[in-house]
Formats: structure tokens, C-alpha cells, sequence
């Protein structure tokens, strides 16, 4: 009777479990169902796959729809979804341990670190990867970066670029040309002029799979074979250069598959010596056709007893810019020292140098020097074709895929199929930089050049449209399960996740402060190549839709794409703060708002004065000193002068008869902001001189006009196509489909008649342009110049004459930046 009785009572009672843990599910399932996150209101519904229950072990395990992972998560957060599902919870289940489960990770751990009580240890270093001298260090800048990204090796490119197409025979886009531009033309635009010079400014070191120079223009100068009327010539004293073994030689006008210049000539090789009268030079001086900017680039070879030190010196207009390279990684490629001026002509003024003075010993290993991004060299084709074609088109807008063979790199990188470029260039971008990697204390190998690269992020843009007119936003990807969930110096591959989370979260905190809003999207974790390769925490940024009028209305605007570039930069220095321990970091100032010269013909002495711009968004970001550069007429602007960030002027002793002109960076521990506008000044031999001030009030910068009704909408290029910041080759024709009822199927459609095309915009130069032109006329006054925001701090009365350029300056109505020709300060 005791055992039917017990029966009985256990029989109820786990019936009454049974309800209620049914009861708890259906409790559960709803919560969800109704889960909202007032950060991230786009989160989709969210479901639960399934709910285990561990009686012996006393645990709950609840999984949910993969889709919860694409929120941004914070402790509070996460907190909040236990509690409130542990209240759920009946007796006894309400004692269980709790686990929620979300693409089959904890949620708990798909907070970032940097948040998190107790940081993962999985996800920051215990000890610094790499402490030995970065592959490019300059050597000639006046200040010091302490608390920047000093040391740090960063992988980064721009979408796609043009590819050949073997189905078509010929070279395409990726993807369709819409509102003036494609996605590989325009996300360069956002990472050329402004993202890598950022990152750079900070102290990184940057490698981009795309070429990165927009010069047409291509000169190298080369040990085995001479183009033009350039130079090689050794210069040696005790020690000679030598033979060294297999190096480059540009041998060809077009390379096809498998060649490798980097193989086709030799290199040369010297001993290192700690004795500055003993030493060698390797000197490359260019023939220059075309006056421009360039960019240099140095080559050689790794061997035993290479040195960490190498000292290149370049000069461009007769100032010498000096860099030390790490020639133990990097050997056997094209090597990025800078971008400088170089005019036009054959002179020592302009040449690049390599001397055999170390403070190892070992050797010195020297190749070619390439100035210039130039035209594309590599040909395509198939065995149904007369002859393999190239592009036709500068470099820069090639994909990855033709640029990793111009670099030496081997095919097993650029060409796995050999039949299929657009998969071989996806798979490009990532085998390059593990090429690089391999061999360094973040990827460990025999077969790489032991380059410490530590960081890989694709910067694209994305399809899709709102025909409301609503933003579509930021997206980010990364890869979580792969090489069992590691990166190549052994951290989780979650890491990838905080690095896109801390970028996605900067981005949008800063575009909405600064536009009023912004739309966050999801966080994907994907099997994609281009974050599941990289053996170092990697993301794909999807900046915005180039398909939606709404976006690109914002993203033509070269203010956006500043402030978009500040926010990925901010976002990466954060991140790598993080892994390597939560050191402190310090963000780099903002440019200068204003800038004047103000010569003094009486005491032959030019004033300087500026007006700071504070970050008020980041307090770290203040100024703690300025970099004065100085370029004198025929020549180009010399390393900067450091002076503290206590007074915002400086005064210089001038020689008559020479014009100067200057610039400004703001600097701090975290590095150089991007440069100010320039002025120049004038001092006259002649004491009765007149003066005159010229105001470079032509400060607009704007993408092309855009125009929204109910039936059409658009960019109105050929009536209004802005203001380009300095230069740009994000255009690739006039929009040609103004018809939104097309939307999805050709509206925004486009031409091609734009591309190829360095479009001119505003150089920020204008006073010392207009200068020149009075001093040829009339050499004797004296020059003074300002932006119009410093009119204000100067004496009027004292200037005979004030010439104001205007340019396209005028308040276009649609620009994020409102210009008009004349300002309050100019009015006064």
C-alpha cells in the first residue's frame, strides 16, 4: 500500500513538473518573441530552437535562432536576459544553472572584451607578439608617438577591383556602375585619401593588396635595366656592391600568368658597417616626365644576416626624407616607404638613396625602386583569344589578383584556379597577407616574409535599397569557426567579432552624433574568404549600400567619408589597445580650422597663426603640439619643425625674395592629424614695397547634387559635380536612369566615360598658386595669406591690396559642410 501511495505521489508529481517545465518553454519561447534591444532596433524576431534540460548535471541549456548574434551586446545587457529568464523558471528549475546559447557561443561571450569585468584571456595577448623593429619606420619626423599604433602591421584594401572575366572575354566590375560610381571606385575614395593616411599618422605600418597610388605615372629604376633616362649608380668607399643573386627586372610591357618579375634580373648585396666614413650608397635617381605626387617604393632581399636598420633616404625637392627598413621581412616585393612631391626633370634633388651604415652587423641587400602607381602591366586571356589583353586601366582600379603578381608574389597566392579571376581575386586579398605574415610571431611558417601583420579588414559597400528613402547602413562580417577557432598567434577567433563590433559601434556613435543619424545593421558571422583566411583577427566592413539614393546621397560628400575614416580608425585603435592589454591609447588631433602667413617686410619675418579644432567627442584628442612645414619656391615641404601646443602662432626669419609656403599638422602622443590648408608669405628687397593679402576663401568640398521627387531622383552630375577633395578616381560617368519606378532593375544606372579619369578637385593650395603668379608680374611686395576663419586676427589697413579666390566656393543647399563665397569673417 506504501509503494502504490509513493507511486502515486511521485507520478503527480512529475506530472505537475512536466507542466510546469512545459509551461517554462512556452514562457521562454515568448520572452524571446517579444526580445528587443533599444541599441540595435533592427534585430530580427528572435526564436528558440530548443531547450535542454539536465536533471543530473542541474543545468538549462536554451539555444537560440542564429540571428541573435547580430546585436551589439553589453554586460547590462546580458545580465537583464538571465535574470528575466531565470525568473521563468519554476521550481525547481529555477536553481539550475543557466546557459544561452546563440550560433554555438554563450551569449555571455559575445560581449567585447574591452566590456567585459574580466577580460577574456583567450582574446588578448599575455605577451607582446612581436618587439623588434617594424618593416618601415620614418625616421625623420619631429615628434614621437608613444600611445598610438606605434609597432603595429595592418592589412587593409578596398573592394574588389576591375577583373578579367573568362566567360566574357573581357575585364568587368563586380558590381553594376550606379549613381556615378561602382563599389571598387568608390570605397578607395574613403580609404586612399583618408583612412590609411590615418592609420599611418597613428604609426602603423600599412599594407593594401590594391595598388594605393592614384598616380598614373610609373618610373623604375632598377640595377638590371634602366627605363628612360633614370639612373642607378653605386657609390662605394671601403665596402662595394656585389652580385647578391635572383631579384627583379621589369623586362616586359605586359606579364601573363606565372611570371614573376621578381625573378627575371638580380639584386645586389653589401656588407653593413657601424662606420659612417666607410660607407656605401646605392643611389636611384628618376627621369621625372611629369611633375606629381608619388608614391615610393623600395625592393630587395631577405637573406641570412640581413639587417633590421636599413637606411633609405629619399629626396623630393631637395628635402631629404629618411626612412629605416627591416630587411629580415619584406624581401622579394614592393616595399611602401611614402607619397612625395617630385618635379619634373633628372636631378640628385629627386632621388631615392640606400646606404650600407647599420648598427648591425651583417648585410645590406638592394633591388629597384618603382615610383608611381602606373598603368596596369598584367595580361589575361584564354587559348580561344589572339592575344591575352590588359585593362587598360591605372593600377588602382585593378583587383588584387594583378597587383599580387606585379609584387612578387607566388601564384599559388593570385592564381589557385588559374581560370577564374573574380574567385582567385577574392582569395588573393587574404593568401597575401598570410604570405606576408607567415614566418612572424603571428603566423608561424617557413614559406613567408615574416611580416608582423596583425590585423586584416576588408572595407566594402553593399547592395540592397529602401525605396522610402531610409538609410541602409553599416553591416560587418567575420569568421568564428575555423582553424579550430584560432588566430595564428593563438587567440579565440571571437576576437574578430569584438574587432567588428568596436568598429561598427564607433562608426555609428560618430556618424549619428555628426549627421543626426545612422543605421547600424547586423553583425553576420560568415563563411566567407576574406575573414575565414586571415590567420589574424579580420572583418569585412560594409560601409553603406552604393545601391540606395539615400546613402550615396550622404556618401559622396567628402566630409562623410572623413568622418567615416575617423570613426574605422578610432574603432581599430580601440580594438588593438584591447588585445594587447588595455594599454592606453590616445587618439590624434583633428586638422587646424584655420591657418594665415603674415609677412613683416620691415623686420623680414612671417607670422603663422592658426586656429585649433577640438574633438569635443574625444578628450584625448587634444592637441599637445603643432608641425610647421615649410616648402620654399622650387622646392617641395621639408620634415616639420615641432613647437608646443601652448600658443597658436609662430614667427620665423624670412630671406627676401623667396616665397614660402606652410602647413600645419596638430599632434599629440597618439600621432599627426591630416594636413591644413596651405598659406605662403613673401618678404620684398625693397623696404617701400606694397602689400598685399591673398584669402584663399575656396574652402568647399561636395559630391555631386543630388535631386529626390516622386518619380525621379539621383545625382545631377553634369549640371553640378561638386567638389573632390585634392584628386579622386571614384567616378565612373553621369547617371543615366533618373527613373525610380526602376528601382532594383536600373535606376541609378550609369556610363563608363569617367573611368580611368584622376579627376582635379580642390587642392587647398590656392594662395601659393596665385602667389607665384603675382611674383612673376611683380616681384617686389610683400605676401601675406590667410583662410578666412584668421581674417579676424589680421590688420586690414596694413594691405594695399586683398585678392580673395572664391573658385566654385558658394553654398550649394545640399552639402554637409555649408560653404558661402563670403563669410561673417570676410564681411567684417
Amino acid at each position: 500500500m506504501k509503494k502504490i501511495l509513493l507511486l502515486l505521489l511521485l507520478s503527480g508529481w512529475y506530472a505537475t513538473s512536466s507542466i510546469a517545465q512545459q509551461n517554462n518553454i512556452e514562457h521562454v519561447r515568448e520572452y524571446f518573441a517579444k526580445y528587443t534591444n533599444p541599441d540595435f532596433p533592427n534585430l530580427k524576431e528572435i526564436t528558440v530552437k530548443d531547450i535542454q534540460t539536465d536533471d543530473q548535471q542541474k543545468r538549462i541549456t536554451i539555444v537560440l535562432s542564429d540571428n541573435f548574434i547580430a546585436q551589439p551586446l553589453t554586460p547590462l545587457t546580458v545580465d537583464k536576459i538571465y535574470t528575466e529568464v531565470k525568473l521563468l523558471q519554476p521550481a525547481p528549475y529555477n536553481s539550475y544553472n543557466l546557459t544561452i546559447v546563440a550560433a554555438g557561443t554563450p551569449i555571455e561571450q559575445l560581449i567585447p572584451t574591452y566590456m567585459m569585468s574580466k577580460p577574456d584571456t583567450a582574446r588578448v595577448y599575455k605577451r607582446e607578439p612581436f618587439e623588434g623593429n617594424p618593416w618601415v619606420t620614418p625616421t625623420s619626423l619631429p615628434y614621437t608617438i608613444k600611445k598610438g599604433m606605434q609597432g603595429r602591421h595592418l592589412c587593409l584594401w578596398q573592394s574588389h577591383g576591375k577583373y578579367f572575366s573568362h566567360n566574357k572575354q573581357q575585364w568587368i566590375w563586380q558590381r553594376p556602375r550606379l549613381f556615378c560610381t561602382t563599389e571598387d571606385l568608390y570605397t578607395q575614395t574613403i580609404v586612399v585619401p583618408y583612412l590609411i593616411p590615418m592609420l599611418q599618422n597613428a604609426g602603423a605600418v600599412v599594407f593594401t593588396p590594391r595598388e594605393r597610388d592614384w598616380q598614373k605615372q610609373e618610373i623604375i629604376i632598377d640595377n638590371d635595366a634602366i627605363m628612360d633616362g633614370s639612373r642607378y649608380e653605386e657609390r662605394v668607399s671601403k665596402y662595394h656592391w656585389q652580385y647578391g643573386g635572383v631579384g627583379f627586372s621589369h623586362t616586359r610591357e605586359g606579364y601573363e600568368n606565372g611570371e614573376n618579375p621578381f625573378r627575371m634580373g638580380t639584386y645586389q648585396m653589401i656588407e653593413a658597417t657601424q662606420n659612417r666614413t666607410t660607407t656605401s650608397d646605392a643611389v636611384w635617381i628618376p627621369e621625372i616626365l611629369v611633375e606629381g605626387d608619388y608614391a615610393v617604393y623600395v625592393s630587395y632581399q631577405t637573406v641570412p644576416g640581413s639587417i633590421p636598420d636599413a637606411t633609405y633616404t629619399v629626396k623630393h625637392g631637395g628635402t631629404a626624407t629618411t626612412f629605416s627598413v627591416n630587411q629580415q621581412m619584406g624581401g622579394g616585393t614592393w616595399v611602401y616607404l611614402g607619397t612625395f612631391h617630385f618635379t619634373k626633370g633628372k636631378s640628385e634633388s629627386n632621388s631615392i638613396a640606400l646606404s650600407n651604415l647599420s648598427a648591425y652587423k651583417g648585410v645590406v641587400t638592394a633591388d629597384a625602386v618603382r615610383l608611381g602607381g602606373g598603368m596596369g602591366n598584367i595580361v589575361r586571356g584564354d587559348s580561344t583569344m589572339l592575344l591575352p589583353v590588359g585593362s587598360d586601366l591605372p593600377r588602382c582600379l585593378e583587383a588584387a589578383r594583378y597587383s599580387a603578381q606585379w609584387y612578387g608574389m607566388p601564384d599559388s597566392v593570385y592564381s589557385r584556379r588559374g581560370n577564374d579571376d573574380y574567385s582567385d581575386d577574392i582569395n588573393t586579398r587574404p593568401l597575401a597577407e598570410n604570405y606576408l605574415a607567415e614566418g612572424s610571431n603571428y603566423l608561424k611558417g617557413d614559406s613567408g616574409l615574416c611580416v608582423p601583420i596583425e590585423l586584416s579588414m576588408g572595407i566594402h559597400s553593399d547592395a540592397g535599397f529602401h525605396e522610402d528613402n531610409t538609410l541602409i547602413g553599416t553591416l560587418g562580417i567575420y569568421t568564428k569557426d575555423f582553424c579550430e577557432g584560432r588566430t595564428g598567434a593563438g587567440l579565440s577567433r571571437l576576437v574578430s567579432r569584438d574587432l567588428a563590433d568596436m568598429v561598427m559601434t564607433q562608426v555609428c556613435t560618430d556618424m549619428t552624433r555628426e549627421l543626426g543619424i545612422w543605421n547600424r545593421r547586423d553583425m553576420y558571422d560568415r563563411n566567407y574568404g576574406e575573414t575565414r583566411d586571415p590567420q589574424f583577427p579580420a572583418i569585412i566592413l560594409e560601409t553603406l549600400s552604393h545601391q540606395n539614393w539615400a546613402d550615396m546621397r550622404l556618401g559622396h560628400d567628402p566630409w562623410f567619408k572623413f568622418l567615416y575614416a575617423r570613426a574605422v580608425y578610432k574603432g581599430i585603435l580601440r580594438f588593438l589597445s584591447t588585445i594587447h592589454g588595455g594599454k592606453d591609447c590616445v587618439v590624434q588631433p583633428l586638422p587646424v580650422a584655420g591657418l594665415s602667413a603674415e609677412a613683416d617686410g620691415e623686420n623680414k619675418k612671417i607670422t603663422l597663426r592658426w586656429t585649433p579644432r577640438l574633438d569635443i567627442a574625444e578628450p584625448t584628442a587634444e592637441p599637445k603640439g603643432y608641425v610647421i612645414y615649410t616648402k620654399k619656391a622650387g622646392g617641395d615641404f621639408d620634415n616639420g619643425q615641432y613647437i608646443s601646443g601652448e600658443n597658436f602662432f609662430y614667427q620665423l626669419n624670412a630671406e627676401p625674395g623667396i616665397l614660402y609656403s606652410f602647413r600645419i599638422a596638430a599632434v599629440n602622443e597618439g600621432g599627426a592629424s591630416l594636413l591644413s590648408e596651405e598659406v605662403c608669405a613673401a618678404i620684398s628687397n625693397d623696404t617701400n614695397a606694397p602689400s598685399i593679402l591673398l584669402v584663399d576663401a575656396f574652402q568647399r568640398l561636395a559630391g555631386p547634387q543630388p535631386f529626390d521627387n516622386e518619380a525621379t531622383g539621383g545625382f545631377n552630375f553634369e549640371q553640378e559635380p561638386g567638389v573632390i577633395d585634392i584628386k579622386s578616381p571614384g567616378f565612373c560617368g553621369y547617371q543615366q536612369n533618373f527613373d525610380k519606378t526602376q528601382y532594383g532593375k536600373g535606376f541609378g544606372a550609369s556610363g563608363d566615360e569617367l573611368e580611368g579619369m584622376i579627376l582635379a578637385g580642390n587642392t587647398h593650395d590656392y594662395s601659393t598658386r596665385t602667389a607665384i603668379d603675382i611674383l612673376q608680374k611683380h616681384p617686389e611686395c610683400n605676401i601675406s595669406s590667410t583662410t578666412p576663419i584668421q581674417i579676424a586676427g589680421l590688420d586690414l589697413r596694413k594691405y594695399r591690396i586683398a585678392n580673395f579666390t572664391l573658385g566654385a566656393q558658394k553654398d550649394d543647399g545640399y552639402s554637409l559642410t555649408r560653404r558661402k563665397a563670403f563669410t561673417p569673417e570676410m564681411l567684417t
